[in-house]
């Protein structure tokens, strides 16, 4: 991971969840994490809505020049990375695996900004909707401009997966771009 913020939550994440594949939900106090609430989002995981924000932080909105909750977080990407996206999303929520990502967006008039996208599954729980909770934080200098579309450029899972990734997930991978890491697969 690039971004010391993504580096922070993945390390108190990794903290509360112990020897379980993820924390529940309630392990995570945000006061624990004031510094980096603004970066922090929790997503709906419903991939039939696509993914929406539940809750986002301000630093996040301010990203996008508007307030999050509701939106698609695959709709942010451009049309030829939000399958990618989505697949990267279902990855984590099905399987529980963190993972970190490479983001860029364009913005009017200057050079393409590149952002880190971090992962991050919560517990399933009796009676409680799925979700997930993550970061994008830009790395690099600060941007002026709300961000334009998203592009993925790379990805990988963090850790080792429990069990081997489900075929059906890994046959949507038939082509690749940029660079791919398979933790853990043999």
């Amino acid at each position: 991971m690039k971004h010391p913020s993504s580096r922070a939550f993945f390390a108190y994440w990794d903290s509360q969840r112990g020897t379980a594949l993820a924390p529940e939900r309630g392990a995570i106090e945000p006061s624990a994490v004031r510094g980096l609430l603004g970066d922090i989002f929790v997503l709906s995981c419903d991939a039939a809505a696509g993914y929406p924000f539940r809750v986002a932080g301000t630093r996040l909105c301010a990203l996008f020049g508007r307030d999050m909750k509701g939106l698609s977080l695959p709709g942010l990407f451009a049309t030829d990375s939000r399958s990618e996206c989505q697949d990267l999303l279902g990855v984590v929520a099905e399987e529980a695996l963190p993972l970190v990502a490479g983001v860029t967006s364009t913005q009017r008039g200057a050079p393409p900004a590149h952002l880190e996208l971090l992962l991050l599954p919560f517990a399933p729980r009796l009676h409680t909707p799925l979700s997930m909770t993550g970061l994008l934080a830009v790395v690099g200098p600060r941007l002026d401009s709300p961000l334009g579309e998203l592009r993925l450029t790379a990805w990988r899972t963090l850790g080792r997966p429990s069990r081997r990734l489900r075929p059906r997930i890994l046959r949507k991978w038939e082509v690749a771009r940029g660079l791919m890491v398979y933790e853990g697969l043999r």
